[in-house]
């Protein structure tokens, strides 16, 4: 297996909304970025930069969570957030993959954001990986590659389930459902059981469904740099 070069560097994107408490989500932060931090450099981003909101609901679920406790308190990871890229000053040459955190934040505000789509459709049709986990795909449903079409298109994906999502009752707050959207752009999967782990690889496009496959993402990008 070929061995990951020292300058390979990773976009970790997240919403800047805090709308209802829809900041990034805590271990879906984490774990990739565990995963990822001591074979690639890591860079935050957002709408509007420095200090995008954390939604405290995920700090409280996930308060015995090991790496969730350590990101919270690495002061790398503090520093790194505190200097969160504007996506607009994003340089897509400078990044092998870009990573969507998830969150209902992804939904709210990236989804129609011209500066996120121009972004994200850069990567695409750069063909660099491009990732997102739970909420995060909402944020590529605008997104195409170089005829157009949506990057979805004859493309396995999955994100946080329609059923998820009524379970966690937040389908009145979100402008649309991730799985519906998937299944009407492309072939949407998900786990026989809600929120298990569920991470899908198709090409350059890497999803996972849940908090639980955040980490799976991460160890699915890993793979993806090496080759």
């Amino acid at each position: 297996m070929p061995s990951i070069q020292t300058s390979r560097a990773v976009l970790q994107c997240v919403a800047s909304t805090s709308h209802q408490v829809m900041g990034w989500y805590l271990p879906e932060a984490a774990h990739p970025y565990y995963v990822l931090k001591d074979v690639a450099s890591i860079d935050f981003a957002s709408p509007k930069g420095a200090n995008p909101p954390l939604d405290p609901s995920s700090v409280k679920a996930f308060a015995e969570d090991k790496e969730s406790v350590q990101f919270l308190n690495d002061e790398t990871v503090k520093s790194k957030l505190s200097n969160a890229k504007k996506l607009s000053d994003v340089k897509v040459e400078e990044y092998d993959a870009i990573f969507y955190v998830g969150g209902q934040g992804p939904v709210i505000d990236l989804p129609t954001d011209p500066v996120n789509i121009k972004l994200a459709t850069e990567f695409w049709q750069a063909g660099k990986i491009t990732s997102a986990v739970c909420h995060g795909p909402g944020a590529l449903v605008n997104v195409v590659d170089k005829d157009g079409k949506s990057i979805f298109a004859g493309k396995r994906a999955t994100g946080i389930s329609n059923r998820e999502d009524e379970i966690l009752d937040i389908v009145p707050n979100i402008p649309f459902l991730v799985e519906t959207k998937i299944r009407a752009l492309g072939a949407y999967e998900k786990a026989a059981e809600p929120f298990e782990a569920y991470v899908v690889v198709d090409g350059k496009l890497i999803t996972g469904q849940n908090p639980a496959s955040a980490a799976g993402v991460g160890k699915a990008i890993l793979e993806a740099l090496r080759n």
